[in-house]
């Protein structure tokens, strides 16, 4: 894979990465589930985890080329 893509990519994570952890975003998931907790912290938990493991993807992808 060119750098130039692999570049793009983490370019792309990043935004998303920006996107996911907005505030605005945020508020939807700052409310109570069904014991009574905030499920923010369950939703930013996810949301890093994904981030990391798409890194983590795309990177492994550049190195096996």
């Amino acid at each position: 894979m060119k750098a130039s893509t692999t570049g793009s990519r983490l370019i792309g994570l990043t935004l998303l990465a920006l996107l996911l952890f907005l505030p605005p975003i945020l508020l939807l998931f700052d409310r109570p589930g069904h014991s009574g907790l905030s499920i923010l912290p369950f939703y930013i938990f996810i949301a890093w985890l994904g981030i990391i493991a798409l890194a983590a993807w795309i990177l492994e992808r550049d190195h096996e080329n």
